[in-house]
């Protein structure tokens, strides 16, 4: 799987506005809030992995909780997303029109969500 390690708050900036961008290719940015010490977040990411298929117009990126929790803060404020962990979120037009945490993360739904947007 090809992540994109988000790091810090100008990055995720950027990435918005990429999104904007890049909104009439329907450039679909996805991104992976997880938490390294949560079990449940494990098994979230390990599911997800192993069921993702990469696709150029879907970018994905991985949020270390535990050490960027600035960036997670940032997200929710941008986004008007609430925080979870394990969360997924998808971007598009710099704007989340989808998100989904815990055991509701499943690759399945998110691509038809991505298809249908």
């Amino acid at each position: 799987m090809l992540w994109h390690q988000l790091t810090d708050i100008n990055q995720l900036h950027n990435i918005i506005q990429l999104s904007k961008e890049q909104s009439s290719q329907k450039l679909t940015v996805l991104l992976f809030k997880h938490s390294t010490r949560c079990s449940i977040s494990s098994m979230a990411l390990n599911r997800f992995e192993n069921k993702w298929k990469d696709d150029e117009t879907i970018q994905t990126y991985y949020l270390d909780l535990l050490n960027h929790r600035d960036v997670s803060n940032e997200i929710a404020s941008l986004l008007q997303v609430e925080h979870a962990s394990p969360q997924v979120l998808l971007i598009r037009d710099g704007k989340c029109f989808y998100h989904n945490s815990h055991n509701g993360i499943n690759v399945n739904e998110i691509l038809e969500v991505i298809d249908a947007a």
